[in-house]
């Protein structure tokens, strides 16, 4: 079976001892391809430098919405650039986060705003980064018109929510939430949407699965996501391996 991690972080300094050994245990657990997001610009390179040396890695950086005083003026007309040039696979992870009562919401907004107006020119989906603000990132993509789609990472609302998010043209992003059996909302969701709008992911090194609680995530658990999908949905892991690629595969334009 081949697996798509449509959204790790390994890039981080959290795998920078034995990052040969994580990607390697990625490899031998059937994952071909992972989606390396960025959150600021001073990381970037370290992405595309990864992406240059490893086939199955791929960029798709943006400007995270909680990292509003990390981002300079200059930031977006580089990501421009990057997606002018045909770097990216997606930009992102961009959105709005609202969990954050002290973070300035508007700012957010137009952070947002921006980077999908990048996307769009460069005919680019997005990987969203969304807490509490669902209904107001659905708002603005409806008012730009956005036609790209994307991934909606760890979703984590209501059923209507990502019904919303389908007719959109997004897809639903299954993290390591699902193997917790207390994670009965998200359950709940996941198990009533059509198979082919789901992809997966891990979040590495953030959201381990139940079976590694506490610990560093690794790409090399996203088999155990999809056994928990599997149980929940009551289908094969091979159906929903290969849909789930195929989601990924079409979206991201990966060969």
């Amino acid at each position: 079976m081949e697996l798509i991690d449509t959204h790790s972080h390994i890039d981080l300094p959290a795998f920078q001892d034995d990052f040969q050994e994580v990607l390697h245990g990625a490899r031998k657990a059937g994952v071909t391809a992972q989606i390396l997001p960025g959150v600021c610009r001073s990381g970037w390179e370290r992405i595309f430098s990864l992406a240059a040396t490893e086939k199955d890695l791929h960029p798709a950086v943006g400007l995270h919405p909680m990292y509003l005083t990390h981002h300079g003026g200059d930031d977006l007309d580089l990501l421009q650039t990057h997606a002018r040039e045909g770097n990216l696979k997606a930009i992102g992870e961009i959105g709005l986060d609202y969990f954050i009562t002290d973070s300035d919401r508007s700012a957010q907004q137009e952070l947002f705003a921006a980077q999908l107006s990048i996307a769009a020119e460069a005919k680019l989906p997005v990987l969203l980064h969304v807490r509490k603000a669902h209904d107001q990132v659905q708002a603005i993509l409806r008012r730009m018109r956005f036609a790209c789609g994307g991934i909606v990472h760890a979703f984590s609302g209501s059923l209507q929510q990502a019904e919303h998010y389908l007719q959109l043209g997004f897809l639903i992003s299954v993290c390591g939430t699902v193997t917790y059996d207390r994670a009965t909302r998200i359950r709940s969701v996941i198990a009533e949407l059509p198979l082919q709008s789901l992809v997966l992911e891990t979040d590495s090194p953030d959201i381990p699965p139940a079976a590694h609680h506490g610990q560093r995530n690794c790409p090399a658990y996203l088999p155990q996501i999809l056994d928990s999908l599997a149980l929940l949905r009551g289908e094969s892991v091979q159906q929903i391996a290969k849909q789930t690629t195929e989601n990924a595969r079409n979206l991201l334009k990966l060969s």
